[in-house]
């Protein structure tokens, strides 16, 4: 694929380097020499030129690129302007854009941005996951509140229906469905024992070493991890 990135900073940098390593084509662009030094002898092309600045684009091959991402990260002015300019010279191309804060967030969907990124945001997101979740055998974030987990079944839910549990009422989560293996229960994706039971319902019985796909948002889900 080929991949235009635009504002070479700390992010820009590293998406260029890490694209390029994952076999894309990527021309990287930046207002400051020291930036472009830096990728010059690693990634397939760059150049320094003034983003704000429409008839500079010509140097761009911005009709052959498949993806423009904007990772402007200093100037919310400047990052907005270079969204508008790519818009208006290319309508096939996909845009990805940085977001600096709520009010961007709003000025990007105006302009028909889909594909919003927040760097900074995602990362803390990622990590406060990695230590909150640690004793979640998996989870998958749904949007900044809420995510669906597989945790084990406490045992004090054993040999209990699932209606007699209140889930919803004493935990303020909902129950997806019910991985069992009926020998030597353990957490291993690959194996084949590991069987997905389908649609729960009230009269489901929960057995010893079953695993639960819940939902609900992630206080909620840290507060059922803790019982």
């Amino acid at each position: 694929m080929k991949i235009i990135i635009i504002g070479l900073g700390n992010f820009g940098r590293s998406l260029a380097l890490y694209l390029t390593d994952n076999g894309h084509e990527v021309f990287g662009v930046d207002n400051k020499i020291d930036q472009i030094d830096l990728l010059k002898d690693h990634i397939a092309n760059v150049v320094c030129m003034d983003a704000n600045n429409e008839s500079a684009y010509k140097v761009i091959p911005i009709n052959q690129a498949d993806l423009a991402i904007i990772a402007i990260g200093e100037n919310e002015g400047a990052s907005i302007i270079t969204t508008a300019i790519l818009k208006k010279i290319s309508k096939k191309i996909r845009i990805i854009s940085r977001s600096l804060s709520k009010i961007h967030d709003t000025i990007l969907n105006a302009m028909g941005i889909d594909d919003i990124i927040h760097p900074e945001k995602d990362a803390a997101f990622r990590l406060t996951k990695q230590i909150v979740f640690n004793y979640a055998l998996d989870y998958f974030r749904v949007d900044n509140q809420y995510s669906i987990a597989e945790v084990f079944s406490p045992i004090s839910f054993n040999g209990k229906k699932v209606k007699d549990l209140n889930l919803t009422k004493k935990y303020s989560v909902s129950l997806i469905t019910i991985i069992r293996n009926s020998k030597n229960p353990t957490f291993n994706k690959k194996d084949p024992k590991r069987k997905v039971i389908g649609l729960v319902t009230g009269n489901t019985l929960l057995q010893e070493g079953d695993i639960l796909t819940i939902f609900g948002t992630n206080k909620s889900i840290m507060n059922f991890i803790k019982i």
